[in-house]
């Protein structure tokens, strides 16, 4: 039964590019037509259990299937078969991959609601089953000067179409700061500081003094290490502490900045996340909020990711981050939505992950590596085809705390980048 349901979902999905899949019992079923710019992709599955999961809850069914080694790309890879699926259901033409059974969606909802509460010490152990799994896979995975695990900016017509990895975290570390109106000697705070890379910038470009925040010990310790290779150790201080922690004890800082951290705070959190940028913010300073979002309407984390790779997390959509925010009375003095971005710096990531597969491997198992790959390629084509994007979103405190018009923000770019 569940293999004649999935057969009719398939027919109803793919239209355009071809899927052939072959069943635990040797049948085959071929669904869409070859289209250019479509993959061409073959899968097998190796149990009968595997269309009933797909069914009970497609994303994770398929997530978990695939790390199990239950459905085998035969031709193409996961990437291929994950943009398959997604190019034949974009969100801009209001369709949808399918839900998951009813007693799964309960069941889901509940687990993520329990994660996104995202207190203190839940937090850090969120941050620790993502982020301290190791430096050495994001070494062989992120750009090696900045080591950035965040949207890079292709800013194609100043680099061209050929530009780097390197060259886009580079661009997007320069864009953010040229959104901070930075002066000389100006104290700020990098909130979820990652591997000390934006902190690194700032300080080298910028005259500037930085307190980056993490709650990843294995962050901490590299971004330690990468600063003081840097030479920039006394103009940059790493701490392990949450945030709200840090609110509570008075500091405050010219400028702020938080580079794809809001996107693990949790609904729960958002008007305390963003009350304590207002608490530490002086009063003629400036915010940058780079994350995650949601185009349209607010959703849900669906289970793989809640489970597998980000748990706690919620991508917000923008009205709930700017609800959030008038709350506490920011001034959300400037917003861009990047829409494309993020699919081609994880395609760029994707490719390294795919180019160090032995040594991933050896460092973890091929059950991992499938874990790792089928997130990547989820999170490239749902920034391509579904309803992700980023978000950077400028606030201030004061009125007039910031120039009349953005014109101060090329100029600023280019100068950072020419430093």
């Amino acid at each position: 039964m569940s293999d004649k349901v999935i057969d009719r979902l398939l027919s109803r999905m793919i239209k355009r590019g071809t899927l052939d899949v072959t069943y635990a019992d040797g049948r085959t079923r071929s669904f869409g037509r070859a289209t250019q710019g479509f993959p061409d992709v073959a899968v097998r599955f190796i149990d009968a259990n595997v269309p009933r999961d797909l069914l009970l809850d497609p994303r994770l069914g398929a997530g978990e299937a695939y790390m199990d080694g239950r459905i085998v790309v035969e031709r193409g890879d996961i990437m291929d078969l994950v943009s398959l699926a997604r190019a034949n259901n974009r969100w801009e033409d209001r369709a949808d991959l399918g839900e998951p059974s009813l007693p799964r969606r309960l069941r889901n909802r509940i687990s993520v609601g329990l994660r996104s509460l995202n207190k203190p010490g839940s937090s850090r152990k969120n941050v620790a089953h993502h982020y301290d799994i190791g430096n050495e896979l994001y070494h062989l995975m992120l750009d090696a000067e900045h080591m950035q695990y965040s949207c890079a900016y292709w800013d194609t017509a100043r680099f061209g179409e050929d530009m780097t990895l390197a060259q886009a975290q580079e661009a997007k570390l320069a864009h953010i700061a040229a959104k901070l109106n930075l002066e000389p000697g100006n104290h700020v705070l990098d909130i979820g500081c990652g591997w000390g890379g934006m902190a690194i910038f700032l300080v080298q470009r910028a005259d500037v003094r930085v307190l980056g925040v993490t709650l990843s010990e294995e962050q901490l310790a590299l971004a330690r290490q990468r600063a003081a290779q840097a030479g920039v150790a006394g103009r940059v201080t790493f701490e392990l502490v949450d945030y709200r922690d840090l609110a509570k004890s008075g500091a405050t800082f010219d400028r702020i900045v938080s580079v794809g951290m809001f996107e693990h705070v949790g609904a729960p959190q958002f008007e305390t996340y963003f009350r304590c940028i207002a608490q530490m913010l002086e009063p003629h300073g400036a915010a940058l909020v780079h994350t995650i979002g949601r185009m349209g309407s607010p959703g849900r984390t669906d289970a793989f990711t809640d489970k597998w790779i980000f748990p706690g997390g919620y991508i917000p959509a923008l009205s709930e981050t700017v609800e959030a925010s008038e709350k506490v009375r920011l001034i959300a003095t400037d917003v861009e939505t990047l829409r494309l971005h993020y699919a081609r710096t994880i395609r760029a990531w994707y490719d390294n992950v795919l180019a160090n597969r032995d040594a991933i491997v050896a460092m973890f198992d091929e059950r991992f590596f499938r874990l790792w790959t089928f997130y990547l390629a989820g999170a490239a084509t749902v920034f391509e085809h579904g309803s992700m994007c980023n978000y950077q979103i400028q606030f201030a405190r004061e009125r007039t705390a910031l120039p009349l018009t953005r014109d101060y923000m090329a100029g600023a770019e280019r100068r950072l980048l020419e430093a």
